[in-house]
């Protein structure tokens, strides 16, 4: 699998979303993607309550842990890459969390328009 250009969403350097968790489809702490990454894990997002709990409700929950895959499960405040049409049904809903606009990768824009993440921008 090769990644696409590490641009985000304002045309510059992708910069890293989390380590801590660890974030990305590719694990590497980016919002990276490639064509093998069909869910577009593209938005750098800053979890809440609110958008866990709704996460959870709607069939994703990042909030458990999981240790059969080493996740610690989420919780408010950790950085994610999200998949960008959660984040769009997220938004829709009125619960979308803060998005940090300089680690979402341009490829959400494929999904998700710019002023609605501006409109997020942590």
């Amino acid at each position: 699998m090769e990644p696409d250009d590490a641009v985000n969403v304002l045309g510059q350097a992708l910069t890293p979303c989390s380590t801590a968790p660890l974030t990305g489809f590719f694990r590497d702490g980016h919002c990276n993607t490639c064509a093998q990454d069909h869910g577009s894990h593209t938005v750098c997002a800053v979890m809440t309550a609110e958008f866990l709990a709704y996460s959870k409700y709607v069939g994703n929950d990042l909030s458990t842990p999981r240790p059969e895959f080493g996740f610690d499960g989420l919780k408010p405040g950790d950085r994610w890459c999200l998949c960008a049409a959660r984040f769009l049904q997220a938004h829709d809903e009125g619960c979308a969390p803060a998005v940090s606009l300089a680690s979402t990768h341009q490829r959400a824009l494929d999904i998700v328009p710019l002023d609605v993440l501006k409109a997020h921008a942590s």
